[in-house]
């Protein structure tokens, strides 16, 4: 059998379980050959079957996200290690450095950064990958995540400009911040999600109370002192939350505007001094 044959064959079977099964397929095939997938697709067939790639459809078939099996996941324009107890980066969240890179003109780019809620380092490594001068902190409450971010940080040579730390959201954090970001748990509690998500990924990362507001309520209310006066915080939110996340932020004094993902769907808030 070819190497397209194979994938033709693996997209079949991965149908039941995903909606991109040919990606699926294709990611799964050029890792086990270890190449890159435009490789595979440009000449893929002059290449052997790989004996690791039936093992990991089979891992794929038990709904395994197929980050978790190849190891990491493509954000912005820089690749993060990923693995089980870490949040897999989702493009949605792209949003999030769209909205901070549009807000800072070059001449005054944000230089200190904080990123709430880090887990592999997504958010605060893609922007220090676009703004050469800035500085960064990531906090989460999770030692396997910050053992990823700092991986990455290191992989992507931004650990001196990267440091990490455990930590409750910003309780505790002194200090002023150009630009704050955060990717909360914001699924509401009964939300039945799919197998890949909710029997693999970290429950804690996902869920947020039967509003999915209930860390919007603990975050909010910590993002003013943190704030330089001409300084942004943007906070991803779910579907349906604009109002209720909006309102939470503006009991706090602060300027709100919301910026949609490239689906139309509401998917940040920006928050202000007033």
């Amino acid at each position: 059998m070819s190497v397209r044959a194979a994938i033709v064959a693996a997209s079949t079977r991965l149908a039941d379980v995903s909606d991109t099964a040919r990606l699926d397929a294709e990611l799964l095939m050029a890792h086990a050959l270890g190449i890159e997938r435009d490789r595979l697709l440009l000449d893929g067939d002059r290449l052997p079957i790989p004996d690791g790639f039936a093992a990991m459809v089979e891992r794929r078939m038990a709904h395994e996200p197929v980050a978790y099996i190849i190891g990491y996941r493509d954000f912005w324009t820089i690749r993060l290690a990923v693995g089980p107890g870490v949040l897999i980066p989702r493009p949605d969240s792209e949003t999030l450095i769209e909205a901070a890179l549009a807000h800072f003109p070059e001449r005054r780019a944000p230089l200190r950064i904080l990123d709430l809620g880090t887990g592999p380092g997504t958010l605060l490594l893609a922007v220090l990958s676009e703004l050469p001068e800035a500085h960064g902190l990531g906090i989460d409450a999770s030692d396997v995540a910050l053992d990823y971010a700092r991986a990455n940080a290191a992989s992507l040579g931004l650990d001196d400009r990267a440091v990490f730390r455990t930590g409750d959201w910003a309780t505790g954090l002194g200090g002023v911040f150009d630009l704050i970001l955060c990717n909360p748990p914001y699924v509401e509690s009964d939300t039945m999600l799919d197998r890949q998500v909710a029997d693999f990924e970290p429950a804690g990362a996902l869920f947020a109370g039967p509003e999915g507001l209930d860390e919007y309520r603990r975050i909010l209310p910590m993002l003013p002192p943190l704030l330089t006066p001409d300084g942004l915080a943007v906070v991803e939110i779910g579907a349906g939350q604009r109002d209720a996340v909006s309102a939470l932020a503006e009991l706090e004094g602060l300027r709100v505007k919301c910026r949609s993902d490239l689906a139309g769907r509401d998917r940040a808030i920006l928050c202000q001094q007033p």
